[in-house]
């Protein structure tokens, strides 16, 4: 359904937030019946992205054994990905400006598409840089759908139940996340030769241990009961391969890269059915009669306001913290539990059901408890969890890792409520680009933390998302003591 530009007051009061930080009351509609279709195809989206974003994950570990790479270097997957969404969201954000939340989505798809295509060039030259372009680029496109989508959403009903709502659309974000879960543990990880090598090196089969021969003299380790051994041996047997027989190595690397291409491919082809979906069908527009005033004014608005420059702030810290706990899952299992890629992923996988069930937990608990009572409270947990991931040992430290998910699942959607609270049409649009900016969190630590495990390890790298998750509590306390007071006090 359109709706019609002389109706400025309702596309305005829509856009805002006028009390999302307050329990939302249950007379009030979360999704009025003019916009169900619009919610329900603009919902999607939010799969859509969290399919690219979880199914990205394991290839860190993936690209470091089959380019023979640091953990630094194997990090720069996520650096290009979550960095392609600080570089595009602010013209994403001028896009939406001069035309449309649905042009811009529908531009989002084309950006998404082009950058998963890159991965068939990628993988027939075995070139890594290509790959890292790829992800950039798809991330173009995701800087374009998050940022359209997440407003779009919070304009779609009341503004009393904006956050509620946007909660509600954010819960299908992890179904996509699961189903690129389900594709990297049943399609990517079960057919790789590295993967297929690990196995032989566990068992001892003479065709790994021939290349490690020279480095164990005195004969392999028990990798059941030595943590790290296994993954250490497999490290070496790979390099030497590489080195002494170079021809085996890359037959291996050109099948698994082979691999690693199809999912995106299919994942292109369906981006591209969307694109000609949004593309047929009428949507609301939202527009106002009076044009919106300079970018370089809305700016200086925002910036004056203390919510939305501390919820800028943690958003990029909550970002950080999610990729790397889901990044290094991978890490944690296999290094510290001798777990197989296969098995480490099935833990990202219990991670992600945790997450998906807690956020539709969460935005039922939004009724009666204030976003920032909540937000402050799982920040809490987050960190005794974490404290767990670093202090106790196995398979006890690796469910600790996992249960932080439960923590996060509010975080997202929640800061973004907070951080756009009251803020008009015109405001509202850019405010989101600065949230999105924000994701760059999630290029930036992966990266250091990658470097932290190449020289601490992997237990002593966690002390980075306990770091981002004190500061998240702290933003929540001051929501529910300073931010939700001051509305109370202005009503």
């Amino acid at each position: 359904m359109s709706i019609d530009s002389s109706q400025p007051d309702a596309a305005d009061d829509a856009s805002g937030l006028d009390s999302p930080t307050e329990p939302v009351s249950r007379g009030i509609e979360v999704i009025p019946k003019e916009y169900f279709a619009a919610f329900v195809l603009t919902t999607c989206c939010f799969a859509l992205w969290g399919f690219a974003n979880d199914i990205t994950n394991p290839l860190v570990k993936v690209f470091k054994e089959v380019f023979q790479i640091s953990n630094t270097q194997s990090s720069l997957v996520q650096f290009a990905f979550y960095g392609g969404y600080f570089t595009m969201a602010l013209p994403a954000a001028y896009f939406i400006r001069k035309f449309s939340y649905k042009g811009a989505i529908m531009v989002g798809f084309a950006l998404y598409a082009a950058g998963a295509l890159l991965s068939i060039p990628a993988s027939l030259n075995q070139n890594f840089w290509i790959f890292i372009a790829g992800f950039y680029v798809l991330t173009f496109g995701l800087a374009f759908l998050e940022t359209s989508c997440n407003p779009y959403i919070l304009a779609m009903g009341p503004p009393e139940t904006a956050t509620q709502r946007l909660n509600l659309a954010q819960a299908f974000n992890p179904i996509g996340s699961l189903t690129g879960m389900v594709i990297a543990t049943t399609v990517i990880a079960p057919n790789l030769q590295v993967g297929e090598f690990r196995s032989n090196m566990e068992s001892k089969a003479p065709a790994a241990v021939a290349y490690v021969e020279a480095d164990y003299p005195d004969g392999l380790p028990n990798f059941a009961e030595e943590y790290g051994t296994l993954d250490e041996a497999v490290g070496k047997g790979l390099a030497n391969m590489q080195v002494t027989d170079p021809d085996a190595f890359q037959t291996m690397q050109l099948h698994d890269l082979a691999v690693v291409r199809t999912p995106y491919v299919v994942i292109a082809i369906v981006v591209l059915c969307f694109l000609v979906l949004f593309a047929v069908t009428k949507m609301p527009t939202f527009a106002s009669e009076h044009p919106d005033a300079p970018m370089t004014e809305i700016i200086g608005r925002l910036l004056s306001k203390p919510h939305y420059r501390e919820g800028v702030v943690a958003q990029a810290f909550y970002v950080g913290a999610q990729i790397t706990c889901w990044t290094f899952i991978i890490h944690y299992g296999m290094e510290l539990v001798s777990l197989s890629l296969a098995e480490a992923q099935t833990w990202n996988i219990a991670a992600m059901v945790i997450f998906l069930t807690s956020r539709f937990v969460c935005t039922f608990l939004l009724k009666y408890i204030s976003p920032g009572r909540l937000l402050a409270a799982l920040a809490a947990a987050a960190i005794a969890f974490t404290a767990g991931a670093i202090f106790l040992e196995g398979k006890t430290g690796l469910t600790c890792l996992v249960l932080i998910s439960a923590c996060m699942s509010l975080m997202f959607p929640t800061i973004y409520g907070i951080a756009l609270k009251g803020l008009p049409a015109e405001e509202a649009k850019l405010g989101s680009a600065g949230l999105i900016m924000a994701i760059v969190g999630g290029a930036l630590l992966p990266l250091l933390q990658g470097k932290f495990i190449d020289e601490l390890g992997v237990r002593n790298s966690f002390y980075l998302p306990m770091i981002c998750f004190i500061a998240i509590a702290i933003f929540g306390v001051r929501t529910f003591t300073r931010f939700e007071r001051t509305d109370a006090s202005a009503a």
